[in-house]
């Protein structure tokens, strides 16, 4: 009988192993559990698998009953795989232990595997982040690379994609991950609607640096939060570092230095996501021309569009929005 009952949904099987951090399971199911396309339909269905079903120890007072093993994994569309924090072999030998390495085995070729934290410990003890992009709980760098030297570690991101295989950083790195997983399946407008009820930021770029040096502000230290309020009102017109800066009454050095400490990222970096999150909507929700898109986001010509939605997405904004239009 088949773990998943409707199959004209994205099948999500999360692999949990003893040791599971149970804020990461509930991220996977919450995420892709409350996507929905606009008629309200479900466009996920997900299932917790692990080796031997049963009772999951985790790493506070409870237990998970889990109830199906790894013929889920045999049918998923999707793999996740949360961290765990019993140190199994996969941390100390940089090998599976027999067990889950059958798990690996059941993933269907095409299937999609992505890891939130140290889960990526496990994908790379199985071979699948080999010559791949992959990132990590930034704690645990200096292991990782010890037991995985042939994987292409990049510690300072959110998260890595790198030939259907999907890597986070910490925990709220795995929502950024499951959240841009939605987004490339339906769409920017599904998944801003799954953050919206999570209340989590709707998009942050995998790029960004996972540990920001002030994540807070100081109460009475300046912020860059009102040069950022300022520029998402005029994504349409050109915005120069200067003119942010001008917001907040620092030099420019000074404002970089510090918009980096606060959001994680460049300013023009960040700028350049804003209008790109902006013209994914567009794209989805309206009717205008490609050249409207472009300009309303604030590229300027439809030439600039196409260039930065390529290198961003991958794909043209024609080709995304015959995809995503209406979704």
């Amino acid at each position: 009988m088949s773990v998943f009952r409707h199959p004209g949904r994205h099948r999500v099987a999360v692999l949990v192993r003893h040791g599971l951090l149970p804020v990461e399971l509930g991220i996977a199911h919450r995420v892709f559990g409350t996507a929905r396309a606009s008629s309200g339909e479900r466009l996920y269905e997900v299932a917790t698998c692990a080796v031997e079903p049963g009772e999951i120890r985790t790493d506070a007072d409870v237990t998970v009953n889990v109830r199906h093993g790894i013929e889920a994994l045999a049918e998923a569309d999707t793999v996740i795989v949360p961290s765990e924090h019993e140190q199994d072999a996969a941390y100390l030998t940089g090998r599976l232990p027999g067990p889950l390495a059958e798990a690996f085995a059941a993933v269907p070729a095409g299937a999609r595997v992505a890891s939130i934290c140290t889960g990526s410990f496990a994908l790379a003890a199985a071979g699948l982040l080999d010559g791949k992009r992959a990132t990590t709980h930034w704690d645990a760098v200096d292991r990782f690379r010890r037991l995985f030297p042939r994987v292409r570690l990049e510690p300072e991101v959110l998260y890595t994609e790198d030939g259907g295989v999907f890597t986070s950083a910490g925990v709220a790195s795995g929502f950024d991950l499951c959240l841009h997983l939605t987004r490339l399946d339906f769409g920017a407008a599904v998944a801003n609607a799954v953050a919206r009820l999570a209340v989590v930021p709707p998009h942050r770029d995998g790029g960004q640096a996972q540990f920001i040096e002030r994540p807070v502000p100081e109460p009475e230290a300046n912020s860059t939060s009102k040069a950022r309020s300022w520029a998402l009102e005029r994504l349409y017109e050109p915005i120069s570092l200067r003119q942010l800066a001008e917001c907040e009454a620092m030099s420019v050095r000074t404002f970089t230095r510090r918009f980096r400490e606060e959001v994680g990222t460049s300013p023009q970096r960040w700028l350049l996501n804003q209008r790109i999150g902006r013209a994914r909507h567009l794209l989805e929700r309206s009717d205008r021309t490609i050249d409207q898109v472009a300009a309303e986001a604030g590229f300027g010509s439809a030439s600039s569009l196409r260039l930065h939605f390529q290198a961003a997405l991958g794909v043209s904004p024609s080709a995304y929005r015959r995809t995503f239009a209406g979704g």
